[in-house]
């Protein structure tokens, strides 16, 4: 009697996965006038860390506004209904190629100590990558597996397989950033990025397409 081992697929190394297979849609608006507190808003509802500002005759982003960045204009006494997003945001972000490989982005986020990098290409910006997304490449550089909008995920962030049992209603359906670095730069200003696209809102900050 003869056994057939089952065959797993190979998974790619991570110096192959490059950001552009695991960058998530930004967030975004080109209004620097708006309230912080309008912005605070709108991230919480599409569930991202960060705003990403356009440039609108570039397509760049000409700043970021984190969830640090809210967190420490609070804990300053400051007033989110008064403070607006151009005073609060970290102008000229870094950013990432699309095709820079996930070792390069996770070296040049440790160097930098940011949390989140803004994808640019030829057109302008392109996507978001955050350190949860790093991480999970790097455990697992099955690109699959990413999470998708809606998905049910592992209690470690990624998509089951096929023959998984479905994750555990009692568990965190998701991976959180580890404590540490607050998306500051060498400057010592905040950093950061977005990765989703928001719902509607008429509080929220008007958002380019």
């Amino acid at each position: 009697m003869t056994q057939t081992a089952t065959q797993q697929p190979a998974q790619p190394p991570p110096d192959l996965v490059t950001v552009a297979d695991v960058m998530r849609p930004p967030l975004t608006t080109a209004d620097t006038n708006d309230h912080v507190a309008a912005a605070a808003y709108l991230m919480k509802h599409a569930r991202v860390t960060a705003l990403t500002v356009l440039d609108t005759r570039t397509g760049q982003p000409q700043g970021i506004l984190t969830e640090a960045d809210i967190a420490h204009a609070v804990a300053d006494g400051k007033d989110l209904n008064d403070l607006r997003i151009g005073e609060l945001m970290t102008t000229r972000p870094a950013v990432i190629n699309p095709a820079t490989s996930i070792r390069d982005a996770a070296r040049i986020m440790t160097r930098g100590h940011f949390r989140h990098l803004p994808v640019c290409g030829d057109s302008g910006l392109a996507g978001i990558i955050d350190i949860t997304d790093i991480r999970r490449a790097l455990i697992d550089p099955d690109v699959s597996r990413r999470p998708t909008a809606g998905a049910a995920l592992r209690p470690d962030g990624l998509t089951p397989a096929t023959n998984e049992p479905p994750p555990d209603p009692g568990t965190s359906p998701a991976v959180q950033p580890p404590p540490g670095d607050d998306d500051r730069n060498p400057a010592g200003k905040p950093h950061g990025g977005a990765r989703t696209t928001p719902g509607n809102s008429p509080h929220s900050p008007r958002q380019t397409t």
